[in-house]
């Protein structure tokens, strides 16, 4: 029997400086999902997060209008990147990202119009989210096709996750259903504050507040490995 082969990145590209270390393509997907989550851990997009956040399918609909801009900005900024001076790559990647909002903007408002009026402008402030922004500089401009789409993927879905947790509790807590489904029945009292901008900021709160103990747990727990070894 043959070892299974893992898919990685082209191993002949040239060298960019500040380009992310070679690796499968399913780890450029799962540290945007885990381990750079671009909201529970880099604390980015956090304002289309807090104000679209206060319905289920509001969150839904934001989470795959950013994911499509996340892949398709990635895939052509990496395609074009050899031909991209660097002294207006900023321009150009910002004009790419417009495009693909433009389009998920028209798409949404013909298929969803009742969505996309809700979401209002955050649909078309998309082309100025740092997250997308930011991936585009530090990564599809110095990788390969394959692994900026890895990457726009797995940020996208971590973006999304983000946006669900948030957005399905403050729906369930503030208005006991959930896409528009009563989920905890007549006798429940909704918590009319938790779909108001304060039921954001908490609900945001708590997530740091956990991610924050849990590292602080992971670290105790390298601390007391290392101190066990040395022992």
């Amino acid at each position: 029997m043959t070892a299974p082969t893992t898919v990685t990145a082209p191993k002949d590209e040239p060298f960019v400086p500040g380009a992310p270390p070679p690796g499968p393509l399913w780890l450029d997907a799962w540290n945007g999902i885990a381990k750079d989550n671009p909201v529970l851990v880099q604390m980015l997009g956090l304002c289309p997060l807090m104000a679209v956040s206060n319905s289920l399918a509001n969150g839904i609909a934001m989470g795959i209008a950013s994911t499509f801009v996340l892949v398709g900005s990635s895939l052509l900024i990496s395609m074009l990147r050899k031909g991209i001076s660097g002294e207006v790559r900023l321009t150009v990647y910002i004009l790419i990202i417009a495009t693909f909002v433009t389009v998920a903007d028209l798409a949404l408002a013909a298929g969803f119009p009742d969505i996309s009026k809700a979401l209002g402008p955050f649909v078309p402030l998309i082309v100025v989210n740092c997250i997308i922004l930011g991936r585009a500089e530090a990564f599809a401009g110095k990788v390969g096709p394959a692994r900026a789409v890895a990457d726009g993927i797995g940020m996208g879905a971590g973006f999304t996750l983000a946006l669900l947790a948030i957005s399905g509790v403050r729906e369930l807590l503030g208005s006991g259903s959930l896409l528009g489904f009563n989920v905890l029945g007549p006798k429940f009292e909704p918590w009319v504050f938790m779909v108001m901008p304060p039921g954001g900021f908490l609900m945001l709160g708590i997530i740091f507040l956990i991610m924050g103990w849990r590292m602080a747990r992971a670290a105790e727990s390298a601390a007391q490995r290392a101190k066990e070894a040395r022992a």
